[in-house]
C-alpha cells in the first residue's frame, strides 16, 4: 500500500452524507473481488476493509462511527472463522458470516427500491414526456455507458496512480505547495473550457505524489459541494469529471 501523508494540519475532508457508508464499502469490495455474497472470504474482505479505512484516516477523510462498528464486526467474524472446528461440535451451527450476509442483502433490497423510486417521474410537467429525437436518444445511449461513482472507486483509482509513482521521500505538504483551494480553482478553470476531463488529463504525464494527494482531496471537496459529477466508463474503467 502506498505511503500516504497525514495532512491534518493542512486540510480535512468531511464526506458525510455525500459518499457511501460501510455497507457500500463491503459491496464495493465484494464486487471488486468478484466473490459470492453467500460465500464471502471474510479474511480477505476484512483485511481490505481495514486497508481502506487506514487510507481514509491517512487522508483525513472524516467518516462516521458506523465504519468503526463494521470494522469491529468483521474482525470478530474473522476471529470466529479462524477457530478450529471440533468433531463433537454441532455441524449445524450457523455460519458466522451470516451476521454480515443478512444485513447486506437487506441493504441491497432497500437500495434497489430507493433507486427505483428515485427514477419515477414526478407529478406535473414531467408526467407526460415527448418522444426524444433520434439524436438525443443516441446521446442518452452513450451516457448509459457511464456509471456514477463514489468515494471507494475514487480511492481505488488514486491508489492505482500512486502505485505507479516511483518511491520517493515522505510527502510533506508545506506552504510552498499548492493549496486545495488553488487546485480546485485550477480544476474549475479546466472544466470551464472542456466541461469534462479524465484523470490522466488532470494529473499529467509524470505527477508527483504531492500533486496526486492534493488533486484527490480537491475532487472530494468539489463533489461534496456538488460542483462536479464523477463517472466511470463501464467498458474501459476510465474515470471522468463533469462540471455540473
Amino acid at each position: 500500500m502506498p505511503e500516504i501523508i497525514n495532512a491534518s494540519d493542512i486540510y480535512e475532508v468531511n464526506v458525510k452524507n455525500i459518499f457511501e457508508g460501510p455497507m457500500d464499502l463491503l459491496i464495493f469490495l465484494i464486487k471488486k473481488n468478484e466473490v459470492d455474497i453467500y460465500d464471502i472470504p471474510i479474511s480477505l474482505i476484512t483485511d481490505q476493509y481495514l486497508e481502506y479505512m487506514e487510507w481514509m484516516q491517512a487522508m483525513d477523510i472524516d467518516f462516521a462511527g458506523d465504519f468503526l462498528v463494521m470494522a469491529s464486526t468483521l474482525t470478530q467474524i474473522k476471529s470466529k472463522m479462524l477457530l478450529p472446528i471440533h468433531e463433537n461440535e454441532d455441524e449445524d451451527d450457523e455460519d458466522p458470516r451470516l451476521e454480515i450476509t443478512r444485513p447486506l442483502l437487506e441493504y441491497l433490497r432497500m437500495k434497489s427500491v430507493a433507486e427505483r423510486l428515485h427514477e419515477r417521474n414526478l407529478l406535473g410537467e414531467d408526467t407526460f414526456l415527448r418522444e426524444p429525437p433520434a439524436e438525443e436518444w443516441a446521446i442518452d445511449k452513450r451516457e448509459d455507458e457511464l456509471i456514477k461513482i463514489g468515494l471507494f472507486e475514487l480511492i481505488d483509482a488514486f491508489q492505482n496512480v500512486l502505485r505507479q509513482v516511483p518511491e520517493q521521500h515522505r510527502i510533506n505538504l508545506d506552504n510552498d505547495r499548492i493549496s486545495i483551494k488553488e487546485r480546485i480553482n485550477q480544476l474549475i478553470d479546466v472544466l470551464d473550457i472542456k466541461s469534462a476531463v479524465t484523470f490522466h488529463e488532470i494529473l499529467g504525464e509524470a505527477p508527483e505524489k504531492e500533486d496526486i494527494v492534493i488533486t484527490f482531496l480537491a475532487i472530494l471537496e468539489m463533489a461534496r459541494l456538488n460542483l462536479i459529477r464523477v463517472t466511470q466508463h463501464v467498458q474501459s474503467g476510465m474515470i471522468r469529471l463533469f462540471y455540473i
